[in-house]
């Protein structure tokens, strides 16, 4: 009986493709909500699977359960995970990644309100939004509201932290 690769060997951030995150700001009961959404675009060099496989991975090595629960990240301080947001930028930081982008100001507002994001990490690829290419509101609702996005994914409140403290 032979195991598959990804599981013995280590974690490599490459089997992950690319990953992107992208920021938007919804409406809720309480105000605006910022969110950000993690995913792949599944261009890793064993394909659209083994990026999904190796996000799941990624998660669940560091404790995010894919399609459980909600993850509150201000009461879990040793989360391994965390959100940096600086100079209108957001900054995803992992053990062994860091992920960011450039928030729209809606969402820098959101997040200044709110002091936290909510953010979706999902194993589910998006090879059709990539890096620097508009997505539509309607797309992004669309890809970010399917329950196969959403079961796919580690859902976590991260607070937001600045470089003043």
């Amino acid at each position: 009986m032979t195991s598959t690769s990804s599981e013995t060997r280590p974690f490599r951030v490459a089997d992950l493709g690319t990953l992107v995150v992208l920021a938007w700001s919804g409406e809720a009961p309480d105000g605006d909500m910022p969110y950000l959404l993690a995913y792949t675009l599944g261009d890793a060099a064993d394909g659209p699977e083994a990026a999904s496989a190796a996000v799941e991975r990624l998660l669940t090595d560091n404790g995010l359960p894919v399609g459980g629960d909600v993850v509150d990240g201000a009461t879990r301080p040793s989360l391994p995970i965390t959100m940096l947001v600086e100079s209108g930028q957001a900054v995803l930081n992992m053990p062994q990644l860091n992920a960011q982008c450039v928030p729209p100001p809606e969402w820098l507002a959101a997040v200044g309100e709110r002091g936290f994001a909510y953010l979706v990490f999902t194993t589910r690829p998006w090879p059709e939004a990539e890096p620097g290419k508009p997505v539509t509101p309607e797309a992004l609702a669309e890809f970010a509201g399917a329950e196969e996005t959403l079961t796919a994914a580690a859902h976590v409140v991260l607070p937001a932290r600045s470089l003043r403290g």
